[in-house]
């Protein structure tokens, strides 16, 4: 059989609720080469059975138990035999013309772009952006461009820092390049991390403005508590795998000063410290990855320097050290 031009994967986790406007979304997609393939990651909800009844032309991949996104998502890369492959949350909406604008952004693009960014709409106001493109701060902070701005103010195309591997499109050959997504995050900043990678390997990406597609934000429903953990442990990893000492050096400060900030904003300190812990480790993993990533990347550290934001775009740690001190006052 002639393989389709994108694999479309999935993962999918006790998400059942959010299948039905997912798959519909993809059945009245304008582009039709295009194949499915939903990786679960050990649903107790039936998803696997619904997705079996009801959309028989989605190809299903079942793992006995949740490993996570990436090594799905990874899995589902392996699985596909087509030259670009979309990855999906099960939480979207894709509008009719969202796989095709993507595909078109792409086939325009030169071949150091290794992504395209959606158009992500809020589900609950579609007239507002919930992600136009991803940045990367020093202060280890991963923001979604546009969030909760008029989807207006978001209608050319541009590149961008990385793109939300909830609803985008990418080249197989630059997946395989960079080497996938590290299956030691398991959840959270993955996306960041190879779009990083990336990144010091010469490639780029784009935001497609007419690939508008609507997300519920965190409708997997990924428990606070774990969410803590992950992000704290894998915030650490992405700057500890991908960043010169010179310039770790360099922002010394502000890192320390992110680290703080989100102890305290997460209020779920016992969490935080699991994620410190996670992160220790898996040092011997990232410093192994560490040594290979610089030894061949391919830009010079004033052009990462510039590539990372230098805005937290948070409420102060000021602020907050004075709330909570309010807070406990008031007990």
């Amino acid at each position: 059989m002639t393989a389709p031009r994108v694999t479309v994967v999935i993962p999918n986790w006790n998400t059942r609720r959010w299948l039905p406007g997912c798959l519909e979304g993809l059945r009245a997609q304008t582009f039709r080469d295009f194949a499915v393939l939903l990786v679960d990651n050990g649903s107790t909800d039936g998803s696997v059975d619904f997705v079996q009844e009801h959309y028989p032309e989605v190809e299903v991949i079942a793992f006995a138990e949740n490993r996570g996104f990436a090594p799905a998502v990874n899995a589902g890369i392996a699985a596909a035999r087509s030259a670009y492959v979309a990855l999906l949350n099960t939480d979207t909406q894709p509008r009719p013309a969202w796989l095709g604008a993507l595909v078109a952004a792409l086939d325009a693009a030169p071949p150091d772009v290794g992504g395209i960014a959606s158009k992500m709409l809020q589900l609950t106001d579609p007239t507002r952006i919930d992600d136009a493109g991803d940045t990367f701060s020093w202060y280890g902070s991963a923001r979604k461009q546009g969030l909760g701005r008029p989807a207006t103010a978001y209608t050319v195309p541009r590149e961008v820092f990385s793109i939300c591997a909830g609803a985008a499109l990418y080249r197989r050959d630059f997946l395989e390049t960079v080497g996938g997504f590290d299956e030691r995050f398991e959840s959270y900043l993955e996306d960041i991390d190879l779009g990083l990678r990336g990144r010091l390997l010469g490639y780029r990406y784009f935001y497609a403005p007419a690939a508008e597609i609507l997300h519920q934000s965190h409708g997997a429903g990924t428990p606070h508590a774990r969410y803590v953990t992950l992000m704290t442990r894998n915030r650490l990893a992405v700057l500890t795998k991908n960043i010169p000492l010179a310039l770790l050096l360099k922002h010394l400060g502000t890192l320390l000063y992110g680290q703080c900030y989100y102890f305290l904003a997460y209020k779920r300190p016992w969490h935080s410290l699991k994620g410190w812990l996670g992160f220790v480790g898996m040092l011997p993993h990232l410093l192994r990855q560490r040594r290979q990533i610089l030894k061949h990347k391919r830009l010079t550290n004033a052009e990462l320097d510039a590539l990372l934001s230098n805005e937290l775009d948070e409420i102060p740690l000021a602020v907050l050290l004075r709330n909570k001190t309010r807070r406990i006052l008031q007990k």
